[in-house]
């Protein structure tokens, strides 16, 4: 019977201190993944700016370099004379004075930056949305099949949608928009301004995977559930431990308090401490002293 009692308060007792335990490591679960989540983006799109302004610089210097060597005139440079490609294209596209020039000098460039499995797309448009070269992964050979035209060939278009506006007009550093592409794809836009001989060109344009992003975040997420879990595992079991050892003096009182009421009451309970195990030790000696005056007055 005691064993028993001692064995029910304490489960009650590990068991309540347990689901203390629970909740508070599960809101402090949840407020550490959403601060990581958080954090996590900001690295990422803080990257994604780092890009953005770098390949801005690139198509710049490559754009510069051209007209002081005479490659093509400033002019040429900002030519928005755009000519329809021959063929039956859908969206249609079109030639410049200068997009030759880009597809053999600033394509490898732009395809590094596809080396970061984040990155969807490395390009540059000016300030109409006219993307003259594309990465590789986006000027695969014409098929005819209108779909996978539309996501193997894109380039030399025309992207004057309204995320692709904002981002040609652009002229803050790391602009950040939501893009839905016409591919079904969402991601993030990141574009920064591009300057040719101090005057604004277009931009260039980072597209950011949210499915890597949200990739990242569930690693995150099952990390810290991992790791939440394993410390409530590791502290059920020392709350279960701690609570049985602190209930040992318990069921020994139980013991003594039931032979005391089965009339043995020959023995002197001691008890060393001033807690309240120890107050109730020191009550039941009371009991037992009672008990034994009583005994003797009526032996008397």
């Amino acid at each position: 019977m005691v064993k028993i009692i001692k064995e029910k308060i304490g489960i009650k007792v590990a068991l309540l201190a347990n689901l203390v335990i629970f909740i508070i490591m599960l809101v402090g679960t949840i407020v550490l993944f959403l601060e990581q989540s958080s954090s996590l983006e900001a690295q990422l799109l803080d990257k994604g700016k780092m890009q953005s302004v770098i390949g801005a610089k690139i198509v710049s210097r490559l754009m510069e370099e051209a007209i002081d060597n005479r490659v093509f005139s400033e002019d040429d440079a900002f030519d928005q004379d755009y000519q329809k490609m021959p063929g039956d294209f859908d969206p249609p596209k079109f030639n410049t004075k200068y997009d030759s020039y880009l597809d053999r000098t600033l394509l490898p460039l732009e395809d590094e930056f596809l080396l970061d499995d984040s990155v969807v797309f490395a390009v540059a448009v000016d300030v109409n949305g006219y993307l003259p070269t594309h990465n590789t992964r986006y000027t695969k050979e014409i098929t005819g099949d209108k779909e996978k035209d539309l996501v193997g060939n894109r380039t030399k278009r025309v992207f004057n949608d309204s995320v692709g506006i904002k981002a040609a007009k652009n002229t803050q550093q790391g602009f950040l928009q939501v893009y839905h592409r016409d591919t079904g794809e969402t991601m993030w836009d990141v574009s920064s301004p591009i300057y040719v001989k101090g005057k604004h060109w277009g931009g260039f344009r980072i597209g950011s995977s949210l499915k890597v992003i949200n990739a990242a975040k569930n690693r995150l997420m099952y990390m810290v559930i991992a790791i939440m879990s394993s410390i409530l595992l590791i502290s059920i079991v020392i709350v279960f431990i701690v609570v049985n050892s602190t209930l040992q003096p318990l069921e020994k009182l139980t013991a003594i308090a039931e032979e005391i009421a089965a009339g043995k009451i020959e023995d002197k309970i001691e008890y060393n401490s001033s807690d309240e195990v120890g107050k109730l030790a020191s009550a039941l000696e009371k009991l037992r002293m009672s008990m034994v005056i009583a005994m003797k007055r009526l032996k008397k």
